[in-house]
């Protein structure tokens, strides 16, 4: 299975099923280390508000980029991803 699906899924059934299928993908070892899986699996989590998981999944990928325009661009998600606390501190004010 390729990753377009997955995305496919996830935008016409929900992240959370998108979510189901990178989780698969990342058991295979050949794409276990795809910066592009990686953030797919990241933006999903944010959409579910896992924001501190989703993070994580940002600065994997970009640790593992090679292209440095690509580990740009991922370093850029990482520092403008609304973490868990962002939004709790939002909600209490």
């Amino acid at each position: 299975m390729l990753i377009a699906p997955a995305v496919a899924v996830g935008m016409a059934f929900g992240p959370a099923a998108g979510l189901k299928l990178v989780d698969v993908l990342t058991e295979d070892p050949l794409l276990r280390s795809y910066p592009l899986l990686r953030n797919v699996r990241g933006d999903l989590l944010a959409k579910l508000s896992r924001f501190d998981v989703a993070h994580a999944e940002f600065e994997r990928a970009a640790s593992i980029a090679e292209n440095l325009r690509e580990r740009d661009l991922l370093l850029h998600r990482v520092a403008t991803a609304p973490s868990n606390r962002s939004v709790l501190t939002s909600k209490e004010a």
